[in-house]
């Protein structure tokens, strides 16, 4: 009995067509009013909105591509001003296995003898093989994974994961072998395209030392009081499931997550409390020649253009 009552519960049956559409209206005008005038839907409006609802006023199409008018990076984000105040810009539409990125991505950072990894500045080879001979790293508790290379998301897949139902309520397909329902990333990459698409975006992948990829997590970037290391001489601090990347890699990250937001927006990855740091880390890491090279690349492969980090390489003339 108790099944069936759960299941009555969960039933949308007992509200009228007249009702719900009445409350689909009023819920998306809160949306639309928050979208007009703050630019953005505070995330207690976004969870008054059912999941269909949610799909069209947050996801956009794979295969969506920026009008002629769209502006560039350098006409939105002046210095100083808040992360959030980004163009949109197309997102990858190429490839949805995130496999395939990492095969991609291995051979593009051979061909292009960029064979160091992220954070750390350790060597790695195509196979997949890391060497800290010249970088200063330590492992911490995983020699193992220490010497092993992953492909780790800068941007978190949870940070814009968890703006798809499927991640967040699961899906009537996502059930194991057992019969038993599941939800999360594992449902997400199975029922959703966009959300396969932005997992394997080649922009917002890079190689890192695995023990320090799986230390980082999902935890969000801030600034952390002291300088202390755990990983040797790496510049990389994680505590209180918070992460600091090296001081040389402020720009890189912040230009990463604009990216994503801009190539994604309406699924939340640049928090509020981030705007004005990224902006001032977007300030304080200028690009280099080979974050400038490393997009080129990449669009060669995936076909869209990073015009955030495009624009800031031109006006460094890189």
């Amino acid at each position: 009995m108790a099944k069936r009552k759960t299941s009555k519960r969960r039933s949308s049956k007992k509200v009228s067509p007249q009702k719900k559409l009445l409350g689909l209206i009023a819920v998306a005008v809160i949306a639309v009013g928050f979208l007009l005038f703050t630019g953005e839907v505070p995330e207690v409006v976004q969870e008054m909105l059912p999941p269909e609802l949610r799909d069209i006023l947050f996801k956009e199409s794979p295969t969506d591509t920026p009008t002629p008018e769209t502006p560039t990076a350098s006409e939105t984000l002046q210095p100083g001003t808040p992360a959030m105040n980004l163009p949109k810009i197309a997102g990858n539409s190429f490839n949805d296995s995130f496999n395939k990125s990492k095969r991609m991505l291995t051979e593009m950072h051979v061909e292009a003898g960029q064979m160091l990894t992220f954070y750390c500045g350790s060597r790695f080879d195509a196979d997949n093989k890391v060497y800290h001979d010249d970088s200063g790293f330590h492992f911490k508790s995983d020699e193992k994974r220490s010497n092993r290379l992953e492909w780790e998301h800068v941007t978190p897949a949870s940070a814009f994961g968890q703006s798809f139902s499927e991640w967040r309520d699961g899906h009537p397909e996502c059930e194991d072998s057992k019969g038993k329902s599941f939800k999360g990333r594992k449902c997400a990459e199975k029922m959703n395209m966009t959300y396969r698409y932005m997992q394997a975006d080649l922009y917002n992948l890079r190689p890192a030392i695995g023990e320090v990829n799986g230390r980082r997590n999902n935890y969000t970037f801030t600034m952390l009081e002291g300088e202390e290391r755990e990983f040797g001489t790496c510049n990389m601090e994680i505590r209180d499931s918070k992460a600091e990347p090296p001081d040389n890699r402020y720009g890189d990250a912040a230009r990463n997550y604009m990216y994503m937001e801009a190539a994604y927006p309406g699924h939340g990855i640049i928090s509020n409390q981030n705007e004005k740091l990224f902006a001032a880390w977007n300030k304080q890491d200028p690009v280099d020649e080979w974050e400038c090279e490393r997009i080129r690349l990449i669009e060669k492969i995936q076909g869209n253009k990073n015009t955030i980090v495009e624009d800031a390489c031109q006006a460094a003339g890189l």
